[in-house]
């Protein structure tokens, strides 16, 4: 069955399978350890309010059947199980009719969770995570040769990521065009790591050339995806170092390395010395089924296209609730400068020009100037990214920024547990306020003699004071 099978890419099996079932893992565990705070029954956006008014139809989830804090925590640690036990070879020695439930199950699971997660999972990786996670379920395992087909999807899935980020940015931002967008971005980015800094530095005319190379890996590379090999194989190696390069430069939860392990779908073994092992020609009933998927792709594919042959591009989104075959982009918009939204808390009881304020730190957005920018990804803290929004916008945490500054004020273990440090170990702040920053990179000069990685400065008052009893107020209704 030579027309459906692809010996000659069973290392690229391995990458995608054993990959995507790693981000999985990594992804179930963030889930079990952030939701209690952001969605869970005491949460910030709680699942049960948002079940109330959510039809099945509009969220599929298994929590619509039924929903606890203890069950959503079974879900995550269960699929973080069933993630390890791929990422460690488990779907191999077992028969193909019995890997493809466990990766379906795996799917379901996310699906679950991400269908009630609200803002807190609304961002195009979720998306990304689950179309990948689906569609490697039929790649099969170790008892056949690959199937041709499904690593032609997995190749037009990167085109979709890659080639839609590229045409966002070339219709977006006009510092795209100009080819000035990196003299900002490093700095501004949602969550910069630990070499941020150093990238921002870089001479202005090597930020040009950053940018010019974005645009012909997102804009040509991809179509060569699709070309004979060598010629795909040296476009999958090309978006690979490409998306190291961004894994260097910031932290962008698992969407560079999702893009990282598809893209080895168009790396055929010779490349890397590999022998093809000798596999055995598929069953019908498998045929048929991976068939029958790459139609429904094809079919499904209409929108996404049409996204992106259209002048209003949208940049991430899902066309159905189950978040396949979706349309991808990133960074239509770089911002020119970086505000930061500061909490901050006081155990006085009366408010005076005297009172001392202590500030809420957290683990991954800059505060602290002396603090060197942390490497997060492609674990991903949710809270920290939403902040970034927050400083852009108030209408980007109207639903739940109340709700966390009430957590703040009664010291809730899961809420401080999201932080850095909290300055309230013992009891809680009697009064929480927010502050506006406009934050910088400092120079060489600056990180050398004063050691800050950052300066700030003061643009005035995000939200006033709140006492405890008014956050409750605020959060109830009262």
């Amino acid at each position: 069955m030579q027309w459906f099978t692809a010996p000659e890419y069973w290392l690229a099996r391995q990458v995608l399978q054993r990959g995507i079932a790693a981000i999985y893992l990594i992804a179930f565990v963030a889930a079990a350890r952030q939701f209690r705070a952001l969605i869970g029954e005491r949460g910030m956006l709680p699942v049960p309010r948002y079940l109330a008014r959510t039809p099945f139809r509009a969220a599929p989830s298994i929590f619509q059947l039924h929903y606890s804090d203890r069950f959503f925590a079974l879900t995550c640690w269960v699929g973080a199980l069933l993630s390890a036990v791929l990422l460690a070879g488990g779907g191999d020695v077992v028969p193909l009719w019995a890997a493809l439930p466990v990766w379906l199950l795996i799917w379901v699971l996310y699906l679950s969770i991400v269908n009630v997660g609200q803002t807190w999972y609304s961002f195009g990786w979720e998306s990304l995570l689950l179309e990948a996670g689906f569609l490697v379920m039929f790649l099969g395992n170790d008892d056949i040769a690959p199937p041709v087909l499904v690593l032609w999807l997995a190749r037009w899935l990167v085109f979709r990521v890659e080639f839609g980020a590229g045409l966002i940015k070339i219709r977006g931002d006009s510092c795209w065009r100009n080819l000035t967008c990196l003299y900002y971005h490093h700095e501004t980015q949602p969550i910069p790591g630990p070499l941020s800094w150093y990238f921002h530095h870089l001479p202005k005319p090597l930020h040009r050339v950053e940018v010019a190379g974005n645009h012909v890996s997102q804009l040509v590379v991809p179509f060569l995806l699709f070309a004979p090999q060598p010629v795909a194989g040296a476009a999958g190696v090309v978006v690979v170092v490409t998306q190291l390069w961004l894994v260097l430069s910031g932290n962008f939860a698992w969407l560079n390395w999702v893009t990282i392990v598809l893209a080895c779908s168009a790396i055929p073994d010779r490349f890397v010395g590999i022998a093809c092992p000798s596999l055995p020609d598929p069953p019908v009933w498998f045929v048929v089924v991976v068939v029958v998927f790459a139609v429904a792709v094809i079919v499904l594919s209409y929108r996404p296209v049409h996204n992106l042959l259209s002048r209003r591009q949208r940049m991430n989104a899902s066309f159905n609730r189950y978040h396949l075959v979706n349309t991808y982009g990133a960074f239509g918009v770089v911002g020119r400068a970086r505000d930061e939204v500061v909490i901050e808390g006081t155990a006085d009881t009366r408010l005076t020009e005297h009172t001392v304020w202590l500030e809420y730190e957290f683990k991954g957005k800059p505060g602290d100037v002396h603090r060197r920018p942390p490497q997060i990804a492609p674990y991903h803290l949710r809270l920290d990214w939403l902040m970034w929004f927050v400083a852009i916008s108030p209408a980007y945490a109207k639903d739940w920024l109340p709700a966390f500054l009430r957590l703040l004020l009664d010291n809730d273990a899961d809420t401080v547990r999201l932080l850095r440090r909290n300055p309230f170990p013992e009891s809680p702040p009697h009064y929480v306020r927010a502050r506006l920053y406009r934050y910088r990179f400092s120079s060489w000069h600056e990180l050398r003699r004063e050691h800050v990685w950052w300066h700030r400065t003061l643009l005035g008052e995000y939200i006033p004071p709140v006492a405890r009893r008014a956050a409750h107020d605020q959060t109830t209704g009262g």
